[in-house]
């Protein structure tokens, strides 16, 4: 046998489209990550200012005038309202300038991200400068201490996915990619249900009172941990269904590659280029990390969307599951139908 016959005996056609598909992959993590987070700087952060009326609307003009524009500036009543509006998510920051003296200050909530906070008190620092005026930062919703750079929610979220589509792949190499019945998706689906419960459960624990590292209710924490792993595995289950081996492939392009980096977890959304910021909240990494902070730090405000986007991740990946595997079915009963009538003879 010749070195080419070799070759060909073991390189199929089919792994070497698979091996092509692996190489997409991994140029399109490169370029997803260093896309996304090369050069992180805000653009269009809501911002607050409470200031005396005779000043308010030169300031918001002269914010919103800033290179770059970093802040999408709107005028607040009083500082309270404020601090409302960063606790309900939103506004991320605000500009308290002071009426009778020269030091303003400035809101902030490292909860939701320690380098976004830290950008809005270089940018009002730089920009009250010329007008001789000093600033203080007060931190509305700090992140723990323990919650270096405030990353803590997004590394448990990203815990979750990566559980959520290995669960899905290893079900699915254990008895095949495709299930063969209604009753083995069904199989499938309970499993991958209690295995969530499990990872969210244990995940909450890990991040809450074995490390201390991220606060708020252990049990909410559970929960979001239940739904972020359920709807990831049962998109990759529904992409394995769809198209096989493939599918695993699917899903970590949509929740890795594409995922990930858009999360806002390294640099919050308002940092981030505008197309990652766009997808970012559609895709479960960005939905359960935005309701892991609010959990955490906001007082479980602002979470009614990313949890839609989640429990809709779970809802089309268990429909397109269970769909798929009746119209399996379906196949293979005509095909034994046709299989039969063709090995008869007809009178």
């Amino acid at each position: 046998m010749t070195f080419a016959d070799e070759v060909k005996n073991a390189v199929t056609a089919r792994a070497a489209l698979l091996v092509v598909g692996v190489l997409a992959l991994q140029l399109l993590f490169v370029a997803s990550y260093v896309g996304a987070l090369h050069r992180p700087d805000p653009t269009d952060v809501p911002f607050g200012v409470v200031a005396p009326q005779q000043v308010s609307g030169q300031l918001v003009t002269q914010l919103d005038g800033l290179p770059g524009g970093p802040l999408d500036p709107r005028a607040v009543p009083g500082e309270a309202e404020a601090r409302r509006q960063i606790q309900n998510r939103d506004i991320d920051g605000a500009l308290i300038v002071s009426p009778t003296g020269a030091a303003d200050t400035v809101l902030v909530a490292s909860g939701g991200g320690t380098v976004l906070a830290t950008s809005l008190t270089r940018i009002i620092e730089e920009a009250e400068g010329p007008r001789q005026r000093t600033v203080r930062t007060v931190d509305v919703a700090p992140a723990s201490p323990d919650d270096f750079d405030g990353l803590s929610s997004f590394y448990l979220v990203v815990g979750w996915c990566v559980g959520g589509y290995l669960c899905a792949s290893i079900l699915a190499i254990s008895a095949g990619t495709k299930p063969a019945n209604r009753q083995r998706a069904v199989i499938r689906t309970a499993v991958m249900a209690l295995y969530s419960i499990a990872g969210g459960i244990g995940g909450a624990v890990i991040i809450g009172p074995a490390l201390g590292a991220l606060p708020g209710s252990v049990w909410a924490l559970a929960g979001l941990g239940a739904l972020v792993v359920f709807a990831v595995g049962m998109v990759t289950l529904a992409l394995e269904a769809l198209t096989g081996v493939v599918g695993i492939g699917l899903a970590v392009l949509l929740i890795v590659i594409a995922g990930n980096p858009s999360a806002g977890g390294a640099f919050p959304l308002p940092m981030l280029p505008d197309f990652w910021r766009a997808i970012g909240p559609a895709l479960p990494p960005g939905a359960g990390t935005w309701v892991a902070r609010s959990i955490a730090y906001f007082k479980g405000n602002a979470v009614t969307g990313p949890l839609l986007v989640l429990s809709a991740w779970a809802v089309a990946g268990t429909v397109l599951t269970l769909l798929l595997s009746m119209r399996r079915r379906a196949s293979d009963e005509i095909s034994r139908t046709t299989a039969s009538t063709g090995g008869s003879n007809p009178a």
